[in-house]
């Protein structure tokens, strides 16, 4: 039940959608960039991320016909950038769920504005995520190996003591249940967007996706009902899927990888990371489609304050991983964190705690927190900064327990390139969705919005 003005105002409650916005003003704002011609701004970012992720889908082409002997991968550091980019992209979509279910359930009523396009967030995310997954395999056409299916060569099945596999298990999982989770909450814009098409080919198209949506009163009920059941289910994967993702590592028995903080050091990781992405594609979002009434500046402080909070959790696991290292007295312990800090890769290391610890505790000052430019820049740089945490662990493989097995890792073209390509499918799909989909919920902003002192919404 929304609140009227007078009780807002007495509880300090802030606007959550602004320009004293009617609910038939909120359909006509969100649903119009799926109906108009797109903007010139639209044009360029389009161009820029499709021409990108040609140029990736051509490298792709040409490492399977040559092989992985074209990328900069070597006898210890056989992963390369492949595990580099699935760990970060696996992380980016958690931030999806955390709004989604998470926030769903505890009734926060911030999240309405965002969620939508978080859910998307993370549907490609995770794409982009498996694809290196599979990629870093070798034979990619032979991923199918990684699931168990019955098959003609005897009791052959998967490795089920392989986190490879249990990788492969927890990404299927996590996609599986966000992907419903977001279809389900599109299902009553989809049959507004039919309500309004007026070609019959546009209309067919979303009545069909709407599955004959006519908002009952009994459709809401069971619609409310399976939202609830999904949100439980996909809150435990918020933190099941990171944690396995770490058990790749912690699992081993390298210096530096074999390590209890694992798990919860990478899921503080991935929400802090999948945040600034949020925040990144909202201030996007806002001004492509002039949506800053629906995005307002107190969706966006919120994200910054999370994004302040998990980056102290992040400092506070690098600075454990440093105490450990030295509190457990093994030297091999002790070596790998002070030759990430301190050997061949330390500018890596150093550019990771400059932008995951230090460039967030700006948002200390609200000034910060609800500028634009500062907060566009701030997400961008803790991206950068998880990317190269991530980068920072697998670089722990140059240097093993063998000084003669100890080599370099140097990155070839073609690794630089399928790295900016993540990024190009990534903005492509979002882009595209944009187009064909409200960025927003339409239902749900206007549960949210403040009515007059008397009336009814």
């Amino acid at each position: 039940m929304a609140l009227t003005d007078s009780v807002r105002e007495k509880l300090d409650l802030p606007d959550l959608v602004t320009g004293g916005k009617t609910t038939k003003d909120v359909t006509d704002d969100i649903l119009q960039p799926t109906e108009a011609f797109p903007t010139s701004l639209w044009w360029k970012m389009f161009s820029i991320a499709a021409t990108i992720t040609v140029i990736d889908i051509c490298v792709i082409g040409y490492l399977f016909y040559e092989g992985l002997y074209i990328l900069g991968i070597n006898n210890p550091v056989s992963w390369g950038f492949f595990v580099v980019n699935f760990v970060f992209w696996i992380g980016i979509g958690h931030a999806g769920t955390l709004i989604s279910a998470v926030l769903y359930l505890f009734r926060q009523q911030w999240r309405t504005g965002i969620n939508r396009a978080a859910e998307a967030m993370t549907i490609f995310a995770v794409i982009v995520a498996a694809s290196n997954l599979i990629l870093h395999v070798g034979r990619p056409w032979l991923g199918f190996w990684l699931f168990p299916y019955p098959n003609e060569r005897g009791p052959l099945w998967v490795n089920f003591r392989s986190p490879l596999i249990w990788d492969t298990f927890a990404v299927s999982t996590y996609l599986s249940i966000s992907l419903v989770f977001w279809y389900l909450g599109l299902i009553p814009d989809l049959a507004a967007l039919r309500d309004r098409a007026t070609d019959p080919i546009r209309r067919k198209m979303y009545d069909v996706l709407s599955f004959g949506w006519v908002g009952s009163a009994k459709a809401w009920s069971h619609m409310e009902i399976t939202a609830m059941i999904l949100a439980a289910l996909s809150t435990p994967l918020v933190l099941s899927v990171h944690t396995i993702v770490s058990f790749d590592f912690a699992v081993s028995i390298l210096p530096g990888w074999h390590t209890t903080i694992f798990p919860p050091y990478f899921v503080a990781g991935a929400i802090f990371s999948g945040f600034a992405m949020v925040v990144t594609l909202m201030v996007i979002a806002r001004e492509v489609f002039n949506l800053k009434n629906y995005i307002t500046m107190k969706h966006l402080e919120n994200m910054n304050k999370i994004i302040l909070v998990t980056g102290m959790i992040v400092g506070l696991a690098y600075a454990t991983e440093f105490f450990i290292a030295w509190y457990s007295g093994n030297e091999y312990e002790g070596f790998a964190f002070v030759n990430r800090a301190f050997g061949p890769y330390w500018w890596a290391y150093w550019i990771m705690v400059s932008c995951n610890v230090i460039s967030p505790q700006f948002f200390w000052f609200k000034k910060m927190r609800t500028s634009i430019p500062v907060m566009f820049t701030l997400s961008i740089f803790v991206n950068i900064g998880m990317w190269f945490e991530r980068f920072v662990i697998m670089m722990t493989l140059h240097r093993d327990f063998l000084p003669s097995s100890w080599d370099m890792y140097s990155p070839t073209i073609f690794d630089y390139t399928m790295l900016v390509g993540t990024f190009g499918i990534f903005f492509t799909l979002f882009l595209l969705w944009c187009r064909i989909m409200p960025v927003i919920a339409v239902a749900e902003v206007k549960t949210v919005m403040p009515t007059k002192s008397g009336g009814h919404h």
